[in-house]
């Protein structure tokens, strides 16, 4: 057996957004991780772990099928990977965060420091292209795991390798970033707090991490847009949006200094001064996604949990697209869940992502030719 720190290792994929370290790789984001072709009978891997009350869980997938899916304890320690494996045939083995960047906890942390292997590594296919996808809870796969009925909020109840996102990446042969956050939307969080809106963090690493040691990671560093361009940008914000004109103004705007508050009228209508400011919001991102994705097509999907902001979303998209002469954005509607798509914590299960990713493979082929 012999030891490499990532660095070393020639062939070598990493997935999701970080600051440029390598050795250790932070996985900061769901779905971030390492990606290797290696023909050995065995290989581990040392990762190091911690957390306050969300522990980080992983998912480890060779030649593409995922063989185990389990919670990291706290510490730094070697987990083994692949055991008695054939030495001469060659296999994919691709190790991905299952549990989204955890903004409510400051300790939660995820780095891989090491291979140790009795083989070699081998040469990696190329991929298609990339796409990045940004969203709320059902882009960080909440509720793709857990029992139907299953309430309780914590790291189990999310699967980034069960989500749309990472089934239409790997359909198409993508390589990709996944920025996402539960509860979070463009304008507020779905309780209505301001402070929650995933635009302002979108030109930082992951600056959503609080704390002295996310800082020291590189999470609040200005993410380099340029070392990773992709052809498509997926939105999948509103949902919390549509939340927040439901709940009762509790928190105060940063900005402003009044208190937020999104109001609907007596006929359950958005209240026309609250959905502007929604669509403010939403072009502005677009406006900033674009300065960051010159070339990228943009689209952005709605319609799969609430219906609420579908008007919203599409207007958006016909007057950004009016105003800024950029004909390279577009909403694409997909399926809404049903009692019988449903997954844990009332949230799309496991068939719904599949619904979602299919809907969005036949979509994105023509930006993959």
């Amino acid at each position: 057996m012999k030891d490499y720190k990532l660095d070393e290792i020639r062939y070598l994929r990493v997935y999701g957004r970080n600051d440029g370290t390598l050795s250790p790789y932070t996985l900061f984001w769901t779905g971030s991780g390492i990606e290797m072709n290696v023909k050995a009978a065995e290989l581990w891997i040392e990762v190091e772990a911690d957390y306050s009350d969300y522990e980080p869980w992983i998912s480890i997938a060779v030649d593409g099928a995922v063989v185990a899916r389990q919670m990291l304890v706290k510490g730094r320690y070697w987990l083994p990977v692949l055991r008695m494996m054939d030495r001469d045939t060659m296999c994919k083995v691709r190790i991905l965060r299952e549990v989204q960047a955890m903004s409510a906890d400051a300790d939660c942390m995820l780095r891989i420091h090491g291979v140790r292997i009795d083989g070699e590594f081998c040469p990696l296919e190329e991929k298609t292209g990339k796409i990045e996808f940004i969203g709320d809870s059902l882009t960080s796969g909440e509720g793709t795991i857990g029992a139907v009925g299953e309430l309780n909020w914590n790291s189990m109840v999310f699967s980034a390798v069960n989500g749309y996102a990472v089934r239409t990446a790997d359909a198409l042969n993508l390589d990709f970033h996944v920025v996402s956050q539960s509860g979070w939307g463009v304008l507020s969080s779905w309780d209505g707090d301001p402070a929650c809106s995933l635009p302002q963090y979108y030109e930082q690493v992951c600056g959503l991490l609080k704390g002295e040691r996310n800082k020291q990671l590189g999470a609040d560093q200005p993410y380099d847009f340029a070392g990773w361009q992709p052809e498509v940008v997926v939105i999948a914000l509103g949902t919390n949006d549509a939340s927040a004109f439901e709940q009762p103004a509790q928190y105060t705007d940063a900005v402003t200094g009044e208190l937020f508050d999104q109001k609907k009228n007596a006929d359950g209508t958005f209240e026309a001064a609250s959905k502007q400011r929604l669509m403010d919001a939403m072009e502005a991102f677009l406006v900033k996604i674009r300065k960051n994705n010159p070339k990228a097509q943009m689209i952005w999907i709605y319609n799969m949990m609430v219906s609420d902001v579908n008007e919203v979303v599409t207007d958006v998209v016909e007057a950004y697209k009016k105003k800024s002469g950029d004909a390279r954005v577009s909403a694409l509607k997909l399926p809404i869940v049903t009692p019988e798509t449903t997954g844990s914590r009332e949230h799309p299960g496991v068939e719904a992502h599949k619904q979602y990713a299919q809907v969005l493979v036949k979509e994105l082929e023509q930006y993959y030719k």
